[in-house]
């Protein structure tokens, strides 16, 4: 069974559109906001074609999910790297000691750091040929701080 993907790319205009206008009401610069395409349970195809539509921007929540779609929008020689090159990985929510390797290797974000030993663990398993996560794209590391009574989320830069 074939999905139709055709309304991605008119609704991630529109919503560019109303984020845009929301800044401007804000009185800050579009660029200063980033949209994140949780693919929570989509597939990678719509992924893909969020891509080819010029999100840059995806964030998933579970590993294994996350890698397959990874590396299913990795650029290859089919398609030149063409919408594909300069994809941005997201990890939000939870994260387990033992899936912090492969979130260091894949991705270039980690949102939510709640332990010194997950900071340790991505800090220590980061492949030398990518820029550390506390450094690429000023520290893309968001910790997440405990306040008596209520979460709060810390984007650290």
């Amino acid at each position: 069974m074939s999905l139709d993907y055709s309304r991605i790319s008119g609704n991630l205009a529109a919503l560019h559109q109303r984020m845009a206008a929301a800044c401007a009401a804000a009185g800050r610069p579009p660029a200063s906001v980033t949209l994140l395409a949780v693919g929570k349970a989509q597939p990678g195809a719509a992924l893909a074609a969020a891509a080819a539509a010029g999100q840059r921007d995806f964030a998933e929540n579970y590993a294994q999910e996350a890698l397959a779609k990874i590396a299913a929008l990795r650029p290859d020689e089919s398609t030149r790297g063409q919408a594909r090159a300069g994809l941005r990985w997201h990890f939000i929510g939870p994260l387990q000691a033992n899936k912090t390797a492969a979130i260091a290797q894949h991705f270039d974000w980690v949102h939510g750091v709640d332990r010194e030993k997950i900071a340790r663990r991505l800090s220590d398993q980061r492949p030398a040929a990518l820029a550390p996560l506390r450094a690429t794209r000023a520290r893309p590391v968001v910790a997440q701080l405990q306040a008596p009574m209520r979460p709060l989320s810390v984007r650290t830069s």
